[in-house]
């Protein structure tokens, strides 16, 4: 990885704005990295872009330039010149850009701010881009079923949504359809459910595609704590220790198990 190449630009969008993903990515093979590391800049690219601006329009636009973004890549004609696009259009095939085209209108729900009517509509929601992100990713590496990544990176995005709830709300977002101690357990566990479905189907993942399931290493500790004491949502206390962080991305490194 050159400096001043667009996959250098890449990794230090991801290592500035996913730093988890940028560790699991680091953890792959090379090869891998020139993969992810697009697919992962696009993504902290298009997560922002709701947030950067006050003027839902000006919102509106940056989301459809990715959209447009990936149209190109989709028809397979000339693509823009962009330190993201480029290498991402090495990554991604039409199947991809479909999926990444419905990670991108789902985003639309964080321009108004608005909270979600339902938890089947976060569901949505999260399945669309946590699930859609990881499922992405592993089928580039190889995994042609994305069954096991869909279902762990809908669990893995809960996770992160529900650690995000004191910034979100912070940021005058509403995050919860429902934030009463038993609808967040409620919640998680449908997100553990969820992450036993992922497990089942692991041993479907090629060894080469693991790297992509490695965001979702400690998931299961944040879903559990969310179930246990439902108000340490509120509480910000969600996360992790760093080194259980550490030993849960290793053993799911080491043996793939998450």
């Amino acid at each position: 990885m050159e400096e001043g190449s667009d996959l250098f630009a890449c990794a230090q969008i991801v290592e500035r704005g996913d730093p988890e993903r940028f560790r699991t990515a680091m953890a792959g093979p090379v090869g891998a990295r020139a993969v992810l590391f697009p697919l992962y800049a696009f993504n902290v690219e298009v997560a922002r872009a709701p947030w950067v601006t006050a003027e839902p329009m000006i919102a509106e636009m940056r989301l459809q330039w990715w959209r447009d973004a990936l149209d190109e890549i989709r028809r397979g004609g000339p693509v823009r010149r962009h330190e993201v696009v480029t290498p991402l259009a090495e990554a991604l095939d039409a199947e991809a850009c479909t999926t990444l085209d419905a990670l991108i209108e789902a985003r639309r729900a964080d321009i108004e701010r608005a909270p979600f009517d339902t938890a089947d509509a976060l569901w949505s929601y999260l399945a669309a881009t946590g699930g859609g992100l990881m499922q992405v990713a592993a089928r580039a590496l190889g995994d042609g079923d994305g069954r096991c990544a869909r279902y762990l990176g809908t669990a893995t995005g809960l996770a992160a949504w529900l650690m995000a709830v004191p910034e979100l709300e912070a940021r005058a977002k509403l995050p919860l359809p429902d934030g009463r101690p038993e609808a967040v357990q409620t919640l998680a566990l449908r997100g553990l459910e969820t992450l036993a479905e992922a497990r089942k189907l692991r041993g479907s993942v090629p060894r080469a595609a693991r790297v992509a399931l490695l965001p979702g290493a400690h998931a299961g500790m944040v879903l559990n704590r969310a179930m246990t004491v439902p108000e340490r949502v509120k509480q910000g206390a969600l996360r992790p220790s760093e080194a259980a962080q550490r030993f849960a991305r290793l053993r799911a490194a080491v043996t793939g198990r998450f």
